[in-house]
């Protein structure tokens, strides 16, 4: 998709706006994660992924598997941006029958999900399994699987990682939200994860690294991932929870919290005026 800088920055920030919303809406849910997430689910979705709102089902479509389940209002809203179902929508999050649930349910319905979502530590595995079948089915489809960097912590996530080395999966691209913190506090102090990319590579994949709130990096990272090679790709975006709005920015108290009313217009109008 050719759309420029300016039209993605500010569907990322309409994309932020509405995950405030949404939450104020349901009165709970993830904030941090979901805004510091905004500006690369708005590349992937408006310039990387092939996929069709249209057709839903389309069977050449890429993939995008959220394993960070509960950054789910910030998936919520990037797939009702790109016209999977109406904006207006994202105010039923959390509520009863909704099928915008707290995690991802595909059992509700909503179109462009592709899986169900809560534990943490299952999206690679799922994105391996995904990936071998395209490549004995010698399809091009290509998997995009989005971890937090707290989530590196589950043992599952490094057994799927060497899967995907050994079978040389390079239609699969894992995307690291390295914002450095989790519920508990900073990743480094609850449990070290660097050197990261080194880990990484000794798993044999290829490591690109990038301002992940940054569009232009995010830019020229994809289409570096996107040179041929035959190891499965990893690209760890450096991020800021909380994003866009300055008095929650890096925070882990608000992994999972919801504004108040008057909380809700400040930091939608810190937003609009960026």
């Amino acid at each position: 998709m050719n759309t420029s800088i300016e039209q993605l920055r500010l569907t990322a920030k309409s994309i932020r706006i509405w995950v405030v919303k949404s939450l104020a809406a349901a009165g709970s849910g993830h904030l941090g994660g979901s805004l510091g997430m905004a500006d690369v689910l708005t590349m992937l979705y408006f310039k990387v992924l092939r996929h069709d709102p249209k057709n839903p089902f389309w069977s050449c479509r890429d993939r995008f598997i959220l394993s960070i389940g509960h950054v789910a209002p910030v998936l919520y809203s990037t797939l009702a941006h790109a016209g999977y179902f109406p904006l207006e929508e994202l105010l039923t999050l959390r509520k009863l029958g909704s099928r915008l649930q707290g995690h991802p349910g595909k059992e509700y319905g909503l179109p462009g999900l592709e899986l169900s979502a809560g534990s943490l530590g299952q999206g690679l595995s799922v994105s391996v399994g995904l990936s071998l079948g395209f490549k004995l089915d010698k399809l091009d489809n290509k998997v995009y699987c989005l971890l937090g960097d707290g989530e590196l912590q589950e043992g599952s996530v490094w057994e799927a990682a060497m899967a995907a080395g050994h079978y040389h999966l390079d239609h699969l691209v894992a995307i690291v939200d390295r914002n450095g913190v989790q519920i508990d506090g900073p990743t480094e102090k609850v449990m070290r994860l660097e050197p990261l990319r080194q880990k990484w590579e000794a798993f044999g994949w290829e490591v690109t690294e990038c301002d992940g709130n940054n569009l232009e990096e995010l830019s020229l990272a994809f289409e570096k991932i996107g040179q041929e090679s035959s190891k499965p790709k990893v690209l760890i975006a450096r991020t800021i929870m909380g994003k866009g709005v300055s008095a929650i920015e890096g925070d882990y108290h608000w992994h999972g919290k919801a504004p108040s009313q008057a909380q809700t217009e400040e930091f939608i109008n810190e937003i609009l005026s960026k």
